[in-house]
């Protein structure tokens, strides 16, 4: 594996933790996620905005007015692309050499 087997838009730790708490929820709601991610809610929308764009997460909105709810769920690409950013910095840094120690002068 190498750097190029890094999702480009998981290396945003932002999006990444965010599929994290994804994978481990059947669905998980907007609140719930920005105050775990401790994003505000501005950020948040845009982190989610891309991982949405991308088909990693979908979303779904219940109620109306102030009991508006917004609810996240990974999808099964979503989950694959998580697992394969995982994997390969798991690789990268099992990989990584040992430097040479410095000379002593």
């Amino acid at each position: 594996m190498s750097l190029d087997d890094l999702d480009p838009l998981l290396t945003q730790p932002k999006r990444l933790a965010a599929l994290g708490v994804l994978a481990n929820s059947k669905n998980t709601e907007f609140a719930f996620l920005r105050e775990v991610l401790g994003l505000s809610d501005s950020d948040l929308s845009k982190q989610m905005s891309a991982l949405t764009e991308a088909g990693y997460v979908t979303v779904k909105k219940t109620g109306r007015g102030r009991d508006r709810q917004t609810w996240f769920k990974i999808t099964k690409d979503g989950r694959s692309a998580m697992q394969g950013h995982v994997d390969a910095l798991n690789a990268l840094v099992a990989a990584a050499p040992t430097a040479p120690d410095m000379v002593d002068s």
